[in-house]
């Protein structure tokens, strides 16, 4: 699978050459000294040419060479239109109309014609249609709350607080707690010690997984394998969404840094600390308490809603009416996330060579075609522009996206093959290629610290050889020990 940009050109390598002095020659006689300077300029070249040589481009996953961004924030500002930032309370709350009257009209339609079907397979079929129509609704609400969380819905903040946390906890979303930790996604995307979400594993993490328990064991043993990974994708897509917001599954783990010390003890996985409904976790400041208590006051008022409606229509009706739609927005949220911030393509980054241009630039847009376009409100096709920009509104972004297409060139990736079945295909080839991350062979410098994606399955660029690997970390690991007694 490739994207539409791919394809780079050579890395340009910096020459590490010594260069030759005059002062090793200036007290020969000067014919002397001339060839001496002569014969040391040759051989400073011959051997110039060989460190060149054994330099070797980073590679991603399909083989491509990649160079690393050198572009700015300002860069990317100065070429969007300024009226991209432009945000209309109208046209933003016509969308929540819109989507209401949507799921609405979907609910009485539904429930007033399906009784009527009498072949019992085709109102199972209707009813099955009713939760596909209306989580893809529901999705289009989520987004829209997404906006407010982005401060893009309108120009008040408090409208899009007060608009956000109602839209999102009718869908059972933490609004704050939510918002809290997307920003410090925003802010840090791509970087391996802070991102929160679908932060992979490099290949230390699955070595770690290999020497684990039996069970970790026994996972790893058939990863590469066609239904392992179909196994995967059905979990990743059903409860992934919930797994994110009680374990901060997928999200950075280093928790012990939390600048007011609430992540000692603390790390992701049940009862880990590190989640979305606490107060205390270490996600979150002190001064946050008020809003985690917020979200989980908007999570209390929805349950409530949904035990007082199985009460008064019962379990069987609330399921389908609320329940099953309510699991293919979490479906679509996952998938859209996912692919997102996961390709062949894409560079992740270790701090000594992340920064905030760089982290944007490792995500990719895609084609979900009419859906993607007019349901979900574009945040499959505009989400490179989406994270430069967080406040540009969604029916802006596409003329903030095609702005700076000029400032990234080969740095903007998109994968539009094949629309909206181009893009439910990218789950499968994705989980595929995309195992866990490490460095590209032979990398130096900064390209040390750039890590990409390889598998086991004979797909794309061969992992390191384990005495490469091996070597190479060994390598690291001295230069952080020669660093750390320098200082």
């Amino acid at each position: 699978m490739a994207t539409t940009a791919t394809r780079r050109g050579p890395v340009s390598l910096d020459s590490e050459d010594v260069l030759c002095t005059s002062s090793a020659t200036s007290v020969l006689p000067s014919v002397v000294g001339s060839l001496a300077a002569s014969q040391t300029s040759s051989s400073t070249s011959l051997s110039s040419l060989g460190e060149e040589a054994d330099k070797k481009p980073l590679l991603d996953t399909y083989g491509n060479v990649f160079e690393l961004p050198q572009f700015t924030m300002k860069d990317i500002r100065d070429a969007i239109p300024a009226h991209c930032f432009e945000r209309s309370y109208a046209r933003s709350f016509g969308y929540v109309a819109r989507d209401l009257v949507l799921l609405a009209s979907t609910f009485y339609l539904f429930n007033t014609y399906t009784p009527l079907i009498s072949s019992y397979p085709l109102r199972v079929a209707a009813w099955a249609l009713y939760t596909f129509l209306q989580g893809l609704f529901g999705t289009g609400i989520w987004v829209l709350a997404h906006e407010c969380g982005h401060g893009a819905f309108s120009p008040s903040k408090r409208v899009n607080d007060i608009t956000g946390w109602v839209l999102h906890s009718a869908l059972l979303v933490p609004f704050f707690s939510w918002k809290l930790s997307h920003s410090a996604h925003h802010k840090a995307t791509g970087h391996m010690e802070r991102d929160m979400v679908f932060v992979p594993r490099t290949r230390e993490q699955y070595i770690h997984n290999q020497t684990g328990s039996w069970v970790a064991k026994l996972a790893d043993l058939g990863e590469e394998t066609p239904i392992v990974t179909a196994i995967n994708l059905v979990l990743q897509q059903l409860v992934g969404w919930p797994m994110y917001l009680i374990t901060n599954v997928t999200g950075h783990n280093y928790h012990e840094r939390q600048r007011e010390g609430r992540g000692k003890g603390k790390k992701n996985g049940w009862f880990g600390g590190a989640n979305h409904f606490n107060p205390a976790s270490p996600l979150y400041d002190n001064k946050h308490f008020h809003l985690i208590m917020l979200s989980d006051l908007g999570l209390a008022i929805t349950l409530f809603a949904l035990y007082t409606g199985v009460q008064k229509f019962g379990f069987q009706n609330m399921l389908v009416w609320y329940g099953l739609p309510y699991l293919w927005v979490n479906h679509w949220l996952v998938a859209i996330t996912f692919l997102q911030h996961t390709d062949p393509t894409l560079p992740h980054y270790n701090p000594e060579a992340w920064n905030f241009a760089r982290g944007a630039a490792a995500t990719i847009d895609r084609d979900f075609g009419f859906i993607g376009r007019h349901l979900l409100h574009g945040i499959i096709e505009t989400h490179v522009a989406h994270h430069y920009v967080s406040t540009i509104p969604f029916y802006n972004a596409d003329e903030a996206s095609d702005a700076i297409k000029v400032v990234m060139g080969s740095h903007y990736r998109a994968e539009t093959r094949g629309g909206a079945f181009g893009f439910l295909k990218a789950l499968w080839t994705t989980a595929r290629w995309c195992n866990f991350l490490e460095q590209s062979e032979g990398a130096q410098g900064e390209g040390e610290h750039v890590l990409f994606f390889r598998n086991r399955n004979g797909l794309g660029v061969k992992p390191m050889d384990d005495k490469v690997f091996k070597s190479t970390k060994s390598q690291a690991k001295n230069q952080v020990i020669y660093h750390d007694d320098s200082d």
